[in-house]
């Protein structure tokens, strides 16, 4: 064999070994309905962070993360020396006052009594009157003052707002507790979970479609094979310009306890299909500067890039409103780099090799 011969058979088997296998699917006619799958979180339907309202040291704690706690449960108990000794100071001055004031008022008695007999002024009755009725103002404020840290002094036990689950515990025994309201400074959290708030951020272009009480479907990665019926609680009516979309906030029963409340969840919403869309998986979209295209096997196993308009995404598949037709036959998965021109071995899902699959979106 000459040389010449050699180097055509190689050129040969080179150019054969180039041609790049793909899988052709064709895109699917859209029917009356298509799921939308959007991620979520779950939050608790009540959720309260409890701060301290006395200052001192923690005394004990009853109730620790996990725990089912009932309304005015006590969670926790405070000393409070500080408070305790303005409440005795307190008291004390109120006594005092009182006794003033029990004088003030029998020495008035007595000058209306000399005043009857013609002894003393009516300006001498006046004073002792006047007198008498600042001690009593003196008294009144004193017993709010007493009233008021007997009130603080009820803060020192802390209990639960509302039937619910201990979420969070920050503190312990001996603890050196502040008068809270600070981010971060909380005591305990108790949420009530029996029943969740979920949270989604809807595209602007599906707005339309949701209605008070449309219905849902809830899985979360903690529970595979389990789905959970939800519906739409609440809307935000306004477009985030952050994430592109409307919140929507969506309420779930959960009554078992089976949902976890920050987690994560993924909602599945039943939407109308686009009239004349066609529907193709997202790795067969191709994008670059050239815009979004999909890649097509013509005459000849030739690949023909074609420009699309998406109508919508929706997650597992894409809906294209222009320009696919039913019998176009797509690349599943387009090679890295391929143009137009180029030749591909068109071959079955079933024989295609690992390495031909691409990205899910080629750029």
């Amino acid at each position: 064999m000459s040389r010449r011969t050699q180097a055509t058979s190689l050129k040969e088997r080179a150019e054969a070994q180039a041609v790049r296998t793909v899988v052709v699917i064709a895109p699917s006619a859209a029917g009356n309905s298509a799921m939308l799958d959007l991620p979520g979180r779950t939050e608790a339907w009540a959720r309260a962070p409890i701060y301290a309202r006395v200052s001192g040291y923690l005394k004990s704690w009853s109730a620790d993360i996990g725990t089912q706690v009932k309304a005015g449960q006590i969670l926790a108990e405070i000393e409070t020396p500080d408070l305790d000794q303005q409440l005795l100071q307190a008291q004390a001055e109120l006594a005092t006052a009182m006794a003033n004031a029990a004088l003030s008022e029998s020495t008035a008695k007595r000058w209306q009594d000399l005043f009857t007999s013609g002894m003393v002024s009516s300006q001498a009755v006046a004073e002792k009157n006047g007198d008498l009725a600042a001690k009593m103002s003196v008294v009144r404020a004193l017993q709010a003052n007493v009233e008021r840290n007997q009130a603080l002094k009820r803060y020192a036990r802390i209990v639960a707002p509302f039937d619910g689950v201990v979420t969070a515990r920050t503190t312990d025994v001996g603890a050196l507790i502040g008068v809270g309201g600070a981010a971060g400074t909380e005591l305990f959290v108790v949420s009530d979970t029996r029943k969740l708030r979920v949270y989604v951020n809807m595209p602007q272009s599906l707005v339309p479609m949701l209605r008070t009480d449309s219905p849902a479907t809830l899985t979360v990665p903690e529970r595979p094979g389990r789905t959970y019926a939800a519906a739409v609680q609440s809307m935000s009516r306004a477009i985030s310009s952050a994430s592109g979309g409307m919140l929507v906030q969506l309420s779930v029963d959960n009554a078992g306890g089976e949902l976890l409340p920050g987690g994560f969840a993924k909602l599945s919403f039943e939407t109308p299909r686009t009239a004349g869309a066609l529907s193709i998986p997202p790795s067969a979209l191709i994008f670059n500067k050239a815009g979004l295209r999909v890649a097509t096997v013509g005459e000849d196993d030739m690949v023909v890039l074609k420009a699309v308009k998406v109508a919508r995404d929706l997650g597992t598949t894409i809906e294209i409103a222009s320009g696919l037709s039913p019998d176009d036959r797509v690349i599943e998965s387009p090679p890295d780099g391929v143009e137009n021109g180029d030749r591909v071995l068109v071959a079955s899902k079933a024989t295609a090799s690992p390495a031909s699959a691409g990205a899910s979106v080629k750029r």
